[in-house]
């Protein structure tokens, strides 16, 4: 975790350079908490496969910089409309609707700046592979689509085939991308990084499930944003679709699933396993 926190703050600009009010707003919504469990996917899955060094700190960046803008993003009137995030007042609360929309916009660009510097892939074709990765993983196949299907989800009573599409790329999307770019950054083979996608893709729908259960039985001071959000703004989640019991029982088949796929790996993926272990635990 300190290592994430130090690369973070090391790549985001200096708060008293200008534009300062920008380079605050980009500071706050990327150092004001949160478990860092993307850039921690990156590491782990590098890890993984034998790698360890200070060029992965480029790629675990670069996700933990687009998770936060699409925080900041997520948060803003015209889309959750959402005043707590981490504890904490939203960044448009604190900075202003615009300034926000800027610091979101900054953070996007500065993570495919650091993903494109001279070190942060081991050759070109690889460090290729791994800006298209990050991209899909924002777009309309990721989290922007993501965000899309829930706005237009509000009101609607979703299939679980549905609700789960929709949180695949809306949360998921970047988490398969954290994986995809460590293993990318280690050199895996084809087999691995299948396997991998796998395991990822389990980790994502899982800390949504998560996510919607402490949506229902968390407090705000405890998750750290407002409880009982999705419920009053009428949104599907997979307790309103399947209840909390059935709903608990899916969340343990994808952390079975996700520790299944990494079984291969025998310890080297142990960090690997504790993440998912987290996901399905966690408070965000």
């Amino acid at each position: 975790m300190h290592r994430a926190e130090q690369a973070l703050d090391a790549c985001l600009p200096n708060a008293e350079r200008s534009p300062v009010e920008l380079h605050r707003a980009m500071r706050y919504a990327v150092l004001g908490g949160g478990k860092r469990l993307r850039p921690l996917l990156v590491y782990a899955a590098a890890l993984a496969l034998g790698r360890d060094d200070a060029s992965l700190d480029a790629a675990a960046c670069a996700v933990e910089l687009i998770h936060a803008y699409s925080l900041v993003h997520d948060d803003l009137p015209a889309m959750d409309d959402d005043a707590l995030r981490r504890g904490r007042p939203t960044c448009h609360i604190v900075f202003g609707e615009a300034m926000a929309i800027l610091a979101g916009d900054a953070l996007q660009a500065l993570a495919f700046e650091l993903l494109a510097a001279p070190g942060a892939a081991p050759d070109a074709a690889t460090g290729m592979r791994m800006l298209h990765a990050l991209g899909r993983a924002c777009g309309a196949d990721g989290m922007a689509g993501g965000q899309a299907l829930d706005l237009a989800a509000v009101g609607r009573q979703l299939a679980l085939s549905e609700l789960e599409h929709m949180h695949a790329c809306k949360t998921g999307a970047l988490i398969r991308a954290s994986v995809q770019l460590g293993a990318l950054a280690a050199g895996a083979d084809d087999t691995t990084l299948a396997a991998l996608d796998r395991y990822a893709a389990a980790v994502g729908l899982a800390f949504q499930v998560r996510d919607d259960i402490l949506d229902v039985e968390g407090e705000s001071a405890v998750i750290g944003k407002t409880a009982g959000k999705d419920a009053a703004a009428d949104k599907p989640t997979f307790p309103s679709i399947l209840g909390l019991d059935a709903s608990r029982a899916r969340l343990a088949e994808l952390t079975a699933a996700a520790l299944d796929a990494i079984a291969p790996l025998g310890p080297r993926g142990e960090l690997l396993a504790e993440l998912a272990r987290y996901a399905a635990q966690r408070h965000r």
